[in-house]
């Protein structure tokens, strides 16, 4: 009985505009529990429910844009900084300074190892690097996030970040990692989105390219 009843109000949207005086005399439970109310109130409050879902998910959608452009430009300023850079140690301070103040990451860390020499012998970022950690960066499909990985890096840091990012920087191979340690144990974790950090190794990458052989 239930299904037809469904069925014909379907199959005749009519039937409300001829018996109007039923959307007043049909007596529903208040979904917010406070007595009955009738079938066009509840109308009303259903309709002011998904009016109200919206509103929420558009203001969702405003400031995540928002984020999204302001972490844009953010990226934006880094690359004209780095495409700027007259040297390596210019170009590893404006970086480095750059994630301390635009980014909260005042430990970050330039670590490479190409085995093409280095043209300039000074280059403080260079350091051995075992086939592990090579071998390991080398793999990454993406940038890495969450706690300390596998690898041996520990030494790396006078204290051992609660969480962490590492971006391998890649030309026609990699050739070092840009290091992201952080105090904030849910900074960096798992499955989170490394769309900006893989455009900011990108860039790195490539400013890093005319230093190496």
């Amino acid at each position: 009985m239930e299904n037809e009843i469904k069925a014909y109000l379907k199959a005749h949207p009519e039937f409300f505009e001829h018996n109007a005086h039923l959307l007043a005399e049909i007596f529903l439970p208040s979904p917010h529990g406070d007595g009955a109310i009738s079938l066009a109130q509840r109308q009303q409050l259903a309709q002011r429910d998904k009016i109200r879902i919206l509103e929420s998910k558009f203001t969702e959608l405003i400031l995540n844009a928002e984020e999204n452009e302001a972490t844009a430009d953010k990226v934006h300023r880094l690359t004209i900084g780095l495409l700027g850079a007259p040297n390596f140690e210019q170009l590893n301070a404006h970086l480095t300074a750059y994630l301390r103040d635009y980014f909260d990451l005042p430990d970050s860390q330039l670590k490479l190892w190409s085995s093409s020499s280095l043209l300039a012998d000074s280059i403080s970022a260079f350091i051995v690097a075992d086939d592990a950690l090579k071998n390991w960066a080398k793999d990454l499909s993406q940038p890495y996030c969450g706690p300390m990985p596998s690898v041996d890096i520990a030494g790396w840091f006078s204290e051992p970040p609660a969480s962490i990012a590492i971006i391998p920087m890649r030309g026609k191979d990699t050739f070092g990692v840009l290091v992201l340690p952080s105090a904030n144990a849910t900074r960096f974790y798992p499955g989170m989105g490394t769309l900006f950090l893989s455009r900011i190794g990108e860039l790195v990458s490539a400013s890093l390219l005319r230093y190496i052989n």
